[in-house]
């Protein structure tokens, strides 16, 4: 069941852009906009260049679609959400987002292999559209678009300054941009993995990716978290990536959930989203807390669950999460769908502020 949704038009024609600074070894804030070069006909993509899209949004008033007036689910307040919609054909897939600091300016990924960037425009604590969005290919070590060699499941997605990690489910891979070398257009080139990250299941790979900050255990390293590879304990399997400890983990499988994005809260403490399908149950998803410091080769990690949800709420496909914190000092977390390019599901965008 869907309440009536009015509808608001927003159009982005400026450029847009996250940071661009210059980076030491381990991890930094984003601080900085980049402009990118003049974009090209909306109609579709040039090799490498952007071309700025409108993306239509309709609001998604409350989550709970059997009683509008509750906000509140486990640990998370409903804030607001949206549903986008575009006429440009490349628009949706949406598989991962990261945010800036004021959580406005993003970068998201298809998984057909796209980039998607621009800006939340907000209306008080509440989204109410996206602008200054462009579109572009993701390219390859070789410069051209990833599609042109089979590559595409762009599905996870991290930020390290100005170095973007994409990782590829089905030939699992895991690309590193630096966006200060041309932002959307900086090719990418592959990260070394462990052996068994490439004996992943084909549609079961690298599903979510986390660079854990200065400060913090394992800073420097890059967590990656399969969908649903599984060791001898029926764990999905987790690497750690670079930095100082190196190796292999396993997350604690439940009630028949697999991972599909991951991030950390300025606390240090990492939030799994999680998501389950049945012909007879239907779509399921969750988020699990855990703490960072349990992270470590050859653990088995686990945690609470701090927020459930059905078809009776307002979700899809959900297989993006991001976190920041409001002037107000308000942890909100940032959740988006894949609508698998599919009539019958939805491109959503929504906010929760994490309640402590």
């Amino acid at each position: 069941m869907r309440a009536p949704l009015s509808r608001r038009r927003f159009l982005g024609f400026a450029a847009a852009g996250l940071s661009t600074a210059t980076l030491s070894g381990t991890a930094r804030a984003q601080t900085a906009v980049q402009t990118p070069p003049k974009p090209s006909a909306p109609d579709e993509f040039s090799v490498t260049a952007p071309v700025s899209i409108e993306v239509n949004a309709r609001p998604l008033p409350s989550f709970d679609t059997r009683d509008r007036s509750r906000v509140r689910f486990g640990s998370l307040e409903y804030r607001s959400g949206l549903i986008l919609t575009s006429r440009f054909r490349g628009f949706g897939g949406l598989s991962g987002l990261r945010l800036d600091k004021k959580g406005e300016r993003f970068i998201a990924i298809s998984d057909k292999g796209s980039w998607f960037t621009g800006r939340i425009v907000y209306k008080g604590r509440e989204m109410t559209g996206l602008d200054d969005v462009e579109a572009s290919p993701m390219l390859g070590p070789d410069g051209k678009p990833i599609t042109a060699r089979g590559w595409f499941d762009t599905e996870s997605i991290a930020l390290d300054g100005s170095l973007v990690y994409v990782g590829l489910e089905r030939v699992n891979q895991v690309l590193r941009f630096d966006f200060a070398k041309g932002f959307t257009r900086a090719p990418g080139e592959v990260v070394p993995l462990p052996p068994a990250a490439r004996k992943l299941p084909f549609n079961k790979g690298i599903e979510a990716l986390v660079v854990v900050p200065k400060g913090l255990a394992l800073a420097g390293t890059l967590i990656a978290i399969s969908e649903r590879g599984l060791d001898a304990g029926g764990n999905i399997i987790g690497f750690l990536v670079g930095g100082k400890t190196q190796g292999q983990f396993g997350v604690r499988r439940t009630e028949n959930f697999d991972v599909s994005d991951a991030v950390l809260l300025p606390s240090g403490d990492l939030l799994l989203l999680e998501r389950k399908f049945s012909m007879l149950g239907g779509i399921g998803i969750r988020i699990r807390r855990i703490a960072l410091a349990s992270v470590a080769p050859g653990a088995v990690i686990d945690g609470p669950v701090i927020f459930n949800a059905d078809l009776g709420d307002e979700i899809d496909n959900m297989e993006g999460i991001d976190a920041h914190v409001t002037e107000e000092g308000d942890t909100v977390l940032t959740l988006v769908s894949d609508d698998n390019f599919s009539m019958i599901q939805r491109n959503l965008l929504m906010q929760f502020t994490l309640v402590e």
